[in-house]
């Protein structure tokens, strides 16, 4: 295969990628607390010897996780929280913390706020927050103060990454940070509140159709490329 061709493979790959990465995207669009993800791609230049034009390649691996606000929906849960505008709430798992958007919280046998998956939920300092069985009224402040019955318990952690590029999708709503994570200044939670995945279904489908079609233009130029070899073949064979 000439550079042409490696050249259009390395583009497939990437299109290949991101069609599975917006396809995800779409299947995510009712997930309470889904980030939309894209695809960037990048080029690689490669000085060639000679009088022979430079050789691109083009690689699309590097994720990036869109921050726009979700809707936000009413349920009246008590610890259903939603995050208004930045910041990701503390997650403890087994694999260490992590960072989600997906607010909708319930105490475990233990009195300890966690995840549907059982994942504890974790306050400014780092520790489990507990919520004592015989609680009365719960109440979440804007700025993530958590009271039971008009007494302080835990101030729920909200955090961001210094740099956006930092975040990584791990399983579904969580998020890893490669990097330096800080405390958000001004956090607003909303209690009785739930985020929406922030997909857009129309722009998903019609990028889904739009990155489907430059594939199958790549693929055709793929196989007049091996057709055209196939006659060079053929033709210096005889």
């Amino acid at each position: 295969m000439d550079n042409a061709g490696y050249t259009q493979l390395t583009r497939q790959s990437g299109l290949l990628r991101e069609i599975q990465m917006i396809a995800h995207n779409i299947a995510n669009l009712s997930t309470t607390g889904f980030r939309r993800e894209g695809l960037l791609f990048s080029e690689y230049v490669e000085r060639l010897g000679g009088e022979e034009p430079s050789l691109s390649m083009a690689t699309g691996r590097a994720h990036q996780t869109y921050l726009t606000q979700g809707t936000l929906t009413m349920t009246g849960g008590p610890l259903d929280l939603a995050v208004e505008g930045e910041g990701f709430f503390t997650i403890q798992t087994p694999e260490g913390e992590r960072y989600t958007r997906a607010g909708h919280f319930t105490p475990n046998q233990d009195g300890e706020l966690v995840t549907p998956d059982g994942h504890r939920v974790l306050d400014d300092g780092g520790s489990a927050i507990f919520i004592p069985p015989d609680a009365g009224q719960i109440a979440i402040a804007r700025d993530g103060t958590v009271s039971a019955d008009g007494q302080p318990l835990a101030q729920i952690a909200l955090v961001m990454p210094d740099d956006p590029a930092d975040l990584r999708r791990e399983t579904g709503v969580l998020h890893s940070i490669d990097g330096e994570v800080r405390p958000v200044e001004m956090p607003q939670i909303l209690q009785g509140f739930l985020e929406e995945s922030n997909v857009n279904a129309i722009s998903e489908m019609a990028r889904l159709i739009a990155v489907q079609r430059a594939y199958e233009n790549g693929q055709k130029f793929l196989d007049r490329e091996d057709e055209r070899i196939r006659n060079v073949v053929q033709t210096l064979g005889r």
